[in-house]
């Protein structure tokens, strides 16, 4: 038998939990499946400076663990698993059917998604070694730990442009590693970036190897059309190679734009199915912060009180 319950959400980190503590307070007994990483995104973080009510800044994971401690203090039903498969209905007040762990199901009278979205990295053992020691995919999350220090932006594109211009605010000098011998960033970023002058950039250029053992002491790059070898040192190392919105799940079923993000209608949270809200950075492209995400999960919730409010 299917487990019957008011509100779905589907993954943890910033946006789900508040989502779970408003849609607690509303009295909708909602239930989280947090997904294989739980707390999302922010749990590879080692310090989070930039959310409000943390004068002295906080630990990403004890952060998580505070927002999960206050969606579970109002009665939200937490659980540990990865949803599998869905069967969204597209009728209002229809029961959207899930399935957990390819075993257990759920059938959800609304469903918030907050699946997040995961950074691309560039895949090294060194990299990968090193995030949350000095490598990161968030200048505007970190970059305030590397002041008037030199750090690389790995990338070519709009985001790298940006990241590098806003680092070279902070930090003593930028250097951008592109692979290609061009930028396809636009015109205006571009132009930016070439105004800025502590940013350097290099053109046909990777990095090898990430230096350093628990934190990062620089990079080994190459030139991939001469083969010659520098090392560069550096605290902190930026991959902004893009994201990957977690939503393999709901190809076919809700509406997304050309990279896989989630559309919503107006300033709302609601998808194109009713009853099922979108909130974090599955939906959002273009800020990917803790703060904007928790924001979006407040407004899922209240989405979704609404529309149960509105089939009464």
């Amino acid at each position: 038998m299917a487990e019957k319950i008011k509100c779905l959400i589907i993954g943890s980190g910033p946006a789900g939990y508040t989502a779970a503590i408003y849609a607690a307070r509303a009295d909708m007994k909602p239930v989280m499946y947090t997904g294989l990483q739980m707390g999302g995104q922010l749990t590879t973080t080692t310090e989070v400076d930039n959310f409000p009510g943390y004068p002295n800044g906080t630990d990403g994971t004890a952060m998580m663990e505070d927002l999960k401690n206050q969606a579970e203090r109002f009665g939200t039903d937490v659980r540990f698993g990865l949803v599998t498969s869905v069967d969204l209905s597209d009728n209002e007040g229809g029961i959207h059917k899930v399935t957990v762990d390819e075993s257990t199901e759920i059938e959800a009278e609304t469903v918030i998604i907050s699946t997040g979205a995961t950074a691309k990295y560039l895949g090294l053992e060194s990299e990968q070694r090193l995030i949350g020691g000095g490598v990161s995919a968030c200048a505007t999350c970190d970059g305030f730990f590397y002041k008037g220090q030199d750090v690389i932006v790995v990338g070519a594109g709009d985001t790298a442009a940006e990241e590098a211009t806003y680092l070279a605010n902070i930090c003593k000098k930028v250097t951008m590693l592109v692979r290609k011998d061009y930028m396809r960033a636009s015109k205006a970023m571009q132009h930016r970036v070439n105004k800025t002058e502590n940013i350097e950039v290099l053109f046909n250029t990777e990095i090898d190897e990430v230096l350093g053992e628990n934190v990062v002491e620089g990079v080994r790059a190459v030139n991939n059309q001469t083969g010659e070898k520098i090392d560069i040192p550096v605290t902190g190392v930026f991959i902004a190679i893009g994201h990957t919105p977690n939503t393999k799940l709901f190809k076919g079923a809700l509406d997304m734009d050309e990279t896989g993000y989630l559309i919503t209608k107006g300033k709302s949270t609601k998808t194109n199915l009713p009853g099922v809200f979108a909130a974090g950075d599955v939906q959002d492209h273009e800020y990917r912060q803790a703060v904007t995400a928790a924001g979006t999960g407040c407004m899922a919730a209240l989405d979704a009180e609404r529309y149960l409010g509105a089939l009464e």
